[in-house]
């Protein structure tokens, strides 16, 4: 049996399906998370599998992390502060989350050399006006008084850390900066707008859109993205370079929201909500986020290609399935 694969996270929404997929490919699987925001249940489909063990509890909290990354074969490190809501909210959680369980993820990998994969975020672009956002760009971050930067600026020092462990002291390393995945199983718990679209039309219920509408974004599968992750894992030639990971077709959120009550038939009404409203005074947002996406396919030869439609009748789908809570 092959060493298994440690994936940090991996009861969240990607993670889950990050571990259906190593399953699937015939890996054994360890899953390393405190339930903080992800969820037991996203692993249902997979509970009892007999190359997958799951460990309850945080990173640095582990009681022994050396030997268990030791034990692996490569460490996917998804566990992360995740969610508008949870960031602008809980700062200090944010930050420390990030910053503390990364740099403990780290060090244990690099005392064997276990191949290693962050998943950073498209927020490090920060406030940026270009029209695409290439991994090579210089990174133009807010100040510190308003929060949401404190999030990017942690998940940008998550990417130096990783970097200087693989300059320093030889660690192979991948950074991928997610854009907007989306689909079925992720929760709307923590700000994500697209499940917070999908339940309200299917509720019948305003969908509430923050600012104007007229800010864009690109949204990415969730099969896709891990399909992308995977791709990487196994290419040598990626290792110490800055991934983008995403979709790069745009839609405005008004757009966004129209699309939704069409697929699902819905008559919900459209309610704007101004962001002063929706955050704490001063919240920044940004009008678009594209990513560039040629690294990824030089890379990998994929190239993330599933329609939005399908993703919200997916995500419908999973709403309404049987014993799904809501949020």
């Amino acid at each position: 049996m092959r060493n298994p694969v440690l994936v940090t996270g991996g009861a969240g929404f990607i993670g889950s399906h990050l571990v259906e997929r190593l399953l699937d490919d015939g890996e054994t699987v360890v899953v390393l998370d405190d339930f903080s925001t992800g969820d037991p249940a996203n692993l249902n489909g997979v509970s009892g599998h007999p190359r997958l063990r799951i460990l309850p509890g945080r990173v640095s909290e582990h009681r022994d992390l050396v030997a268990l990354v030791a034990e692996c074969s490569f460490v996917f490190h998804l566990a992360a502060a995740v969610g508008v809501e949870l960031v602008v909210n809980s700062p200090i959680r944010t930050i420390e989350t990030n910053l503390d369980e990364t740099a403990a993820i780290l060090t244990a990998a690099a005392s064997e050399g276990v191949p290693f994969l962050l998943a950073s975020t498209s927020e490090v672009y920060g406030k940026s006006s270009r029209p695409e956002f290439s991994e090579s760009d210089d990174l133009l971050i807010g100040p510190p008084t308003l929060g949401r930067w404190g999030y990017a600026c942690s998940k940008l020092m998550d990417e130096f850390l990783a970097l200087a462990y693989m300059r320093e002291r030889g660690l192979p390393v991948n950074i991928v900066r997610l854009f907007n995945t989306v689909g079925p199983r992720q929760s709307g718990r923590y700000g994500m707008v697209l499940p917070r679209f999908v339940a309200a039309a299917l509720n019948g219920e305003p969908l509430k859109i923050y600012g104007d509408g007229g800010q864009s974004r690109c949204f990415c599968h969730v099969a896709d993205t891990v399909e992308s992750l995977r791709r990487l894992q196994l290419s040598p030639q990626s290792r110490g370079e800055v991934v983008n990971v995403g979709n790069d077709q745009p839609v405005t959120i008004l757009q966004l929201a129209e699309l939704v009550k069409t697929v699902t038939g819905s008559k919900s009404p459209l309610e704007f909500v101004p962001y002063e409203q929706a955050y704490a005074a001063g919240f920044e947002d940004m009008r678009q986020r594209r990513p560039a996406l040629d690294k990824l396919e030089r890379l990998t030869g994929f190239r993330p290609r599933k329609p939005l439609e399908l993703i919200i009748q997916e995500v419908a789908a999973s709403l309404q399935s049987p014993g799904r809570e809501g949020f």
